[in-house]
């Protein structure tokens, strides 16, 4: 590090010292008058302490020669018209940079110190250089140089005794609020020319024209701030000014509600994105675009000299502007872009989450009809067995197939009817004894107890719900006696046909698998897991409920109920006793 660099990173962290002797030297230019060499040359000293404090370029940087140049013009015309009107211009610009600092300042001390400097350059202006620049023939009123002279060098000397903190010093040293410069400086100006017009118009003094501009200042800034926030029934125009810095004359709004009314409409995602970002060229700036999104793109409008890009994966845009787009407007374009890409990508998943539910639907059919056709080929296996066991008793042979080839016929139907009509699950309704008969007849040859019911007379059942959950049940059931022993498996049907259970003494369901039974499908060793859940489904759309009544050592019990016959919640949410 040089010299000059150590020299520049020293005066960066001692700012204070830096304004301390900015505003010594001033002081020494005002007492000195406008119209001497003194003057002059304080102020060009000052203009160079000025240029180490600074918060826009740092003091250690290299400065070439266009910079140079540019500092040379500057001073220049400052020399030729040098004087109050200058030097007024000159302590409003340091007045508003200063009390733009105070913003970003937390520590309590250097907080007050530049507050002190603020009402010095204040005081500078109002008591030393308007009235100088007013007319001598104006009614001034009493004259406050001298008290000027030597008191404000007391409000300099109380500014290097406040307690001095480096790292405070250090964090401020390049923050300056520009909104509140300008700000301040407006309200300066409007104080000053306040004044004079007082003074002219009115024929009062000056001292009284100041106050009467503060009085009325005051008041205006009163009522602006009381109209700033909201309140009930007054929403406050702090709203709109926030509104119309955000949306700096943008027609952002128009182009949201065209970009919300299409995602509405088109639910393809390209072709949705083709056309908002073509509602662009409503905007005043864009001339045209161009946009890709993976292998797929497109273009809108004309090309234009100014070229941006704006990237939010997927989406790359380019933007075709006839002027060169500020920061502020380059963040707004930026948002629009990240706002379309967004609607894009719901759209995406929008489409693949409709592809998911018709592959759902796709399977979860394969699976039921896989169901159906395993029973059924259950149900001919036993069939053939009974065949097979019975060739000495052809009558009766023939008996039990004239019973059952039908019911296979029409389960089978059955089977194609929900290929056609997957909602359609109610299906044929038998007479309960006819049903119960059937059932018996099918699994007389496996160790399946049916225990005996006096049936209401007419009473019916949906046979392709009841088949269904019966063989899911008994196959289940079955399937654990061959791995685990003998089990008593007992089927059980109230003479209304209200309530079928089927119970066996095994042991209980999982816990692994018992959160998600009935509720979806759940692992399985010897096919898809999902025929209880789809036997639950059909059960809820005939007006039954499926759910596992007991789920203990020895006693695990399905029932089906009917709907009308439930009292209460019916689901089952754990093992009970």
């Amino acid at each position: 590090m040089t010299a000059l660099q150590r020299l520049g990173a020293a005066l960066h962290e001692r700012q204070r010292w830096l304004v301390t002797a900015l505003l010594a030297l001033l002081h020494l230019a005002l007492v000195s008058r406008a119209d001497g060499a003194i003057s002059l040359l304080c102020w060009l000293v000052d203009v160079g302490l000025f240029i180490l404090w600074q918060p826009f370029i740092y003091a250690e940087r290299r400065i070439d020669l266009g910079g140079l140049t540019v500092m040379a013009l500057v001073l220049g015309a400052g020399v030729v018209w040098y004087g109050e009107w200058l030097l007024i211009v000159w302590v409003v610009m340091l007045a508003a940079l200063v009390g733009g600092r105070v913003m970003f300042i937390d520590h309590r001390p250097t907080r007050v110190f530049y507050l002190a400097a603020f009402a010095y350059l204040l005081a500078a202006l109002l008591f030393e250089l308007v009235p100088r620049a007013v007319p001598e023939t104006t009614q001034l009123g009493p004259s406050l140089d001298r008290e000027f002279a030597w008191g404000m060098p007391v409000v300099l000397l109380l500014m290097t005794l406040l307690p001095f903190s480096r790292a405070s010093d250090r964090r401020s040293g390049g923050m300056i609020d520009l909104f509140y410069s300008l700000f301040i400086f407006l309200l300066i100006a409007v104080l000053v020319l306040g004044s004079l017009a007082f003074m002219l118009f009115e024929g009062i003094s000056y001292l009284a024209a100041v106050v009467d501009t503060l009085l009325a200042m005051a008041a205006l800034l009163l009522l602006i701030g009381w109209a700033w926030n909201t309140r009930p029934g007054f929403t406050g125009i702090g709203v709109f000014f926030s509104r119309y810095l955000l949306s700096i004359g943008l027609p952002l709004e128009n182009w949201l509600h065209r970009l919300t009314t299409l995602a509405a409409q088109e639910s393809d995602p390209e072709s949705f994105l083709g056309q908002a970002l073509a509602e662009m060229l409503d905007l005043p700036w864009v001339a045209g675009g161009t946009w890709s999104v993976g292998a797929r793109g497109g273009s809108f409008g004309n090309s234009a000299r100014f070229s941006h890009d704006f990237t939010s994966q997927p989406l790359h845009l380019s933007l075709y502007t006839r002027h060169r787009l500020s920061p502020a407007l380059a963040w707004h374009f930026h948002l629009l872009a990240r706002l379309a890409n967004e609607h894009y990508v719901a759209k995406l998943r929008a489409r693949e989450l409709q592809q998911l539910g018709y592959l759902r639907a796709i399977h979860e059919t394969g699976a039921r009809l896989t169901h159906d056709v395993k029973n059924l080929l259950q149900s001919l296996n036993n069939l053939c067995y009974l065949v097979q066991t019975s060739r000495d008793d052809g009558e009766r042979c023939d008996l039990i197939l004239q019973q059952q080839l039908p019911q296979i016929t029409q389960r089978l139907q059955h089977a194609l009817n929900k290929l056609r009509q997957p909602h359609s699950e109610s299906g044929n309704l038998l007479p309960a004894e006819l049903w119960w008969r059937i059932q018996q007849q099918r699994f007389a040859h496996s160790p399946v107890l049916f225990t005996a019911a006096d049936f209401v007379p007419d009473v019916r059942v949906p046979a392709p719900l009841f088949d269904a959950v019966v063989d899911n049940l008994l196959h289940n059931a079955l399937a654990k006696a061959a791995a685990g022993g003998d089990l008593q498996i007992r089927v059980a049907l109230a003479a209304d046909a209200s309530l079928l259970t089927v119970c066996d003494d095994g042991d209980p369901v999982g816990d692994d698998i018992l959160p998600d039974l009935l509720q979806a499908p759940v692992a399985s060793l010897s096919g898809l897991g999902i025929g209880l859940y789809q036997s639950a489904r059909e059960a809820a759309n005939c007006g039954y409920c499926l759910r596992l009544a007991s789920n203990v050592r020895g006693r695990v019990c399905f029932e089906l109920r009917r709907a009308s016959g439930r009292v209460g919640d019916d689901s089952f949410t754990g093992a009970q006793p």
